[in-house]
């Protein structure tokens, strides 16, 4: 019998090992990106809805910047600085001195028109006695002519009963004829002395006015070398310097009233269809950032694109033409207690957003009215026509 042997079992084979697993789920980022791919499509609707249904509709522009008036401070007659009081970057008073001129030309001036009108006052008395002694000289020559005539007539009587000569008649006659002329020269002369005063006074007398204005005129001079800001703001543009001679009409200095300003905000032409006089506006400028915010409204629209006021406009009815979106200037009006608090300067630029949600204002700006009160031009002063009077008195 032989022996079987029965072969050992084989070793078992080592388990396999598992492959190196790949870098990130597939699955896994699928899922993450469609999820984020869901939430920006969602918050994309959320934007659109609350943008374009239920936000407030408004039209913004940064091209805007800060605008308002330079008041031209300018030498209204000829004179040399003498004094200087206010400097650049200074605040200023409406009534409050500038510039002074030297006054001694203008004092010799005054004192001249103030002689003239006393002469003129004088003369114009003078010519009012006149009157009075060409009517006693009328006076005058009417008795003698009643005299020559009355001699005339007893010498006709007596040479009708040959008590005088014929020669003697004559010469009565003669003395008629005189009389009669010396009277018709008195007359003249009275109705020449009538014709200067009549139908005036001392204080109404051609001569006497002319002579009033002259004075005025020179007082008005004399003023004029005392320059005062015509109103409240910021002094700018100083060129004026002390001892120079400056010409009528030379600008000096500027005066910016900065509780004023506005802003133009330069829409582009496809932004005006809603645009109205009147809509609430907000403004943010670059000088404070945007946590500060001035409010204000529409005051006006441009009457025209920037280009169409351009020094040379341009010709599209000639060459090569490309369309190009136009920007039309927008006057916005802000807040005076906003600008007081945190002023504002010419020039600045800012971002402005215009609620047009009410479109039933008018495209068309309101009436014209005055924004600033007439400057002082020295005329009308009491003071001087106080003097007028005295000089008038004194010599009446």
């Amino acid at each position: 019998m032989t022996d079987t042997q029965t072969d050992p079992a084989p070793a078992p084979a080592p388990a396999p090992t598992d492959a190196p697993a790949p870098a990130g789920n597939p699955r896994a980022r699928k899922r993450a990106l469609t999820i984020l791919g869901v939430v920006v499509v969602i918050g994309a609707i959320v934007w659109a809805v609350f943008h374009f249904l239920l936000a407030a509709p408004e039209q913004e522009t940064d091209d805007a910047y800060v605008a308002g008036d330079v008041v031209a401070i300018t030498a209204r007659d000829p004179g040399q600085v003498t004094s200087i009081h206010a400097d650049n970057t200074q605040v200023v008073k409406a009534g409050q001195p500038l510039i002074d001129l030297d006054v001694a030309t203008t004092d010799v001036g005054l004192a001249s028109a103030e002689a003239e009108l006393a002469r003129a006052v004088r003369a114009t008395r003078s010519d009012f006695s006149k009157v009075n002694e060409t009517g006693a000289a009328v006076v005058q020559a009417e008795a003698e002519l009643a005299r020559a005539r009355n001699d005339l007539a007893r010498r006709r009587g007596a040479a009708a009963e040959g008590a005088i000569s014929g020669e003697e008649l004559s010469h009565a006659a003669d003395q008629v004829k005189v009389a009669a002329a010396t009277l018709q020269l008195a007359r003249s002369q009275q109705a020449q002395s009538r014709s200067g005063v009549a139908g005036t006074t001392v204080s109404t007398n051609p001569a006497v006015m002319a002579a009033i204005a002259a004075y005025r005129r020179a007082a008005i001079t004399r003023s004029h070398m005392h320059v005062v800001a015509p109103i409240d703001g910021v002094v700018a543009q100083r060129t004026v310097q002390l001892g120079q001679q400056v010409s009528a009409g030379m600008p000096l200095m500027a005066v910016v009233p900065l509780d004023r300003v506005w802003v133009d905000a330069n829409f582009r032409e496809t932004q005006l269809r809603d645009l109205r006089i009147g809509q609430p506006a907000t403004v943010t400028a670059d000088m404070y950032g945007d946590d500060l915010v001035y409010h204000g409204h529409v005051v006006g629209l441009g009457a025209g694109s920037g280009n169409a006021f351009a020094l040379l406009p341009a010709q599209n009815a000639s060459g090569n033409w490309i369309k190009i979106t136009q920007r039309v200037p927008v006057r916005i009006a802000l807040d005076k207690g906003e600008l007081r608090r945190n002023p504002l300067r010419v020039g600045l630029s800012v971002n402005a957003i215009v609620d047009t949600a009410d479109t039933s204002g008018t495209m068309v700006g309101r009436p014209a009215v005055a924004a600033y009160k007439g400057l002082a031009t020295g005329a009308g002063d009491a003071a001087v026509e106080a003097k007028i009077r005295q000089i008038i008195a004194a010599n009446r």
